[in-house]
């Protein structure tokens, strides 16, 4: 198993556009960057590969990473950030497997699968498979499970990839906030590469208008406001999911430059072999 780090970046990526922060300039100076996220996942075994969501900078990544175009792809919900890169589809795939949450979202009444079907219909090559969260199916030979986590107001989902000939097993927590469920987290146990959601450190919980959340027993808030975890929060579930190797992902700009590229805060075109 391959794992490239496409993008391990927010929203907004980082360097952030029109920004000029100390964060922004010193990617710009060491020629770092974090765009928006997705991973990579080549199954060298079998000769295919997929890829963990459609980000905007679809494009940009494949070119810069000169990695094989994917065989299939998973969904893990409909932020434009990890589903708009979907439109790069037309011209260049003559098919593509297209693998998505079938619950429906309260808040939306459809389905992650759904969204895709709909907001995507006029891509002929893509099939969208519904898929039921907590089943492993079967995709470019590895094993692969969506598990729920908490990413309000939509749902959202973390993924465990495991290829059942090696044993290799990677897991990504999604964009979440630290209250795993569970049944997810046992899923998600004993990877050899967990990708962990990691917006900021908690410090930086006291200029949002939520706070923080899910402290832990010395106070630390392991959730960013409601969506996402800090550092700390991360790493805290990293421990607890027992992971031979952390990344940190989906970084913001808002980390202070003196900590925003330590370890093990991750960026663009990381590659490892599990």
């Amino acid at each position: 198993m391959r794992v490239t780090l496409l993008g391990a970046g927010d929203t907004t990526g980082t360097p952030t556009v029109g920004c000029d922060c100390d964060t922004c300039e010193t990617a710009r100076e060491r020629g770092i960057e974090r765009t928006r996220f997705s991973v990579h996942v080549e199954n060298e075994r079998v000769g295919e590969s997929l890829l963990i969501d459609f980000s905007p900078d679809f494009r940009y990544q494949f070119l810069r990473e000169d990695v094989p175009l994917p065989d299939a792809a998973v969904i893990t919900h409909i932020h434009f950030d990890h589903l708009d890169g979907l439109g790069n589809v037309f011209r260049v795939f003559d098919s593509l497997d297209v693998y998505a949450a079938n619950e429906t979202d309260p808040k939306t009444g459809k389905s992650v699968a759904e969204t895709v079907s709909d907001d995507y219909h006029y891509l002929e090559p893509i099939d969208v498979y519904p898929t039921t969260p907590l089943e492993p199916i079967n995709v470019c030979g590895f094993n692969v499970t969506l598990v729920p986590v908490e990413h309000p107001p939509l749902v959202c989902y973390g993924l465990a990839i495991e290829d059942p000939v090696t044993g290799a097993k990677l897991s990504l927590s999604g964009d979440t906030s630290y209250n795993v469920p569970a049944e997810s987290r046992e899923i998600l146990a004993d990877p050899d590469l967990l990708l962990a959601d990691a917006i900021v450190p908690a410090h930086l919980c006291d200029y949002h208008p939520l706070g923080g959340r899910h402290e832990n027993e010395d106070g630390v808030p392991r959730t960013f406001g409601t969506k996402h975890m800090t550092r700390e929060g991360a790493l805290e579930l990293a421990d607890e999911l027992n992971a031979e190797r952390t990344r940190l992902v989906h970084l913001a700009h808002y980390y202070p430059a003196e900590e925003a590229f330590e370890e093990p805060l991750a960026i663009d075109g990381e590659e490892y072999v599990l």
